[in-house]
């Protein structure tokens, strides 16, 4: 198992963040809400993650920093679970929205669950409108 997290794998064009947010669905766990779109055209061979804090919530840049630090190595450690799930490449928006820093591991729960829900769910839900 690969437990990098190269730029490939990182969500960084604008237009597919826009994208993401215009045409995909979106779900809450707290302390996340997450966004999910499937890309069926995209042979690239690797879901594509964003990683989110909001300025409003977490006032100063290094406790920013520090919770998407957090959030990375979560998703690094368990991408394997949405890997393993015989799916589309996926853009997944992970956007952390609580005003309190959470630990590493309640962090890595939610991330966990996160990921196993969004490997369950089933094919082509995308909304082509």
């Amino acid at each position: 198992m690969n437990y990098k997290l190269p730029k490939n794998e990182r969500i960084h064009s604008q237009k597919s963040i826009k994208e993401l947010f215009d045409k995909g669905s979106s779900f809450f766990l707290y302390p996340f809400k997450v966004m999910v779109l499937d890309q069926p055209d995209k042979n690239e061979g690797t879901h594509q993650v964003l990683f989110s804090v909001s300025k409003k919530k977490i006032k100063k840049a290094v406790d920013r920093n520090f919770v998407k630090r957090r959030m990375k190595e979560a998703y690094r450690l368990n991408k394997s679970v949405i890997l393993t799930s015989n799916s589309h490449n996926k853009l997944i928006g992970l956007i952390y929205v609580s005003s309190e820093i959470a630990t590493f591991q309640f962090i890595q729960k939610k991330i966990c669950k996160i990921l196993s829900m969004i490997a369950e769910t089933p094919q082509s839900t995308n909304k082509n409108s």
